[in-house]
């Protein structure tokens, strides 16, 4: 068996990894993108994510694109970026390191929202960001939420 070249976003972000995921495997759901999901994930790889592995070394995409199904099997927003590619979630191992890539892409990057989101009880931090093609779409809304 031959081995498929993986095919990538960015340097090192790969198609595989920002459409990956574990409710469309386990519900058997297509999570393929289309062509306009597709250029947003390469921007979004682009000019955040490449950025931000580049300051702090490799990060970990927990969530990218979603699919419609997806999306609804997962309780989430109907008009959540994620649908459209422009949006990811990013592992945070620890508080200090997620306040560093929060400061970072607010003040060095161009995004259109950033949520630092805790959920308290159990210590679960994650980063969620957005980025628009359409750079004058971009909010600049950053919040960190506690849950």
């Amino acid at each position: 068996m031959k081995n498929e070249p993986i095919e990538m976003y960015s340097p090192h972000f790969s198609k595989q990894e920002m459409q990956r995921s574990a409710t469309a495997i386990r519900l058997g759901l297509d999570n393929t993108p289309d062509a306009e999901a597709e250029a947003n994930l390469q921007a979004l790889c682009t000019h955040v994510l490449e950025p931000l592995r580049a300051r702090f070394g490799r990060i970990i995409v927990t969530s990218a694109y979603r699919s419609k199904a997806v999306n609804e099997a997962l309780f989430g927003e109907p008009h959540s970026q994620h649908l459209k590619g422009e949006a990811a979630d990013i592992h945070v191992s620890n508080e200090e390191m997620g306040r560093r890539y929060f400061r970072y892409i607010k003040h060095v990057l161009d995004f259109d929202q950033l949520l630092f989101e805790h959920i308290m009880n159990n210590g679960c931090m994650w980063l969620h960001v957005s980025y628009c093609r359409d750079s004058s779409r971009n909010r600049h809304k950053a919040k960190e939420l506690s849950i």
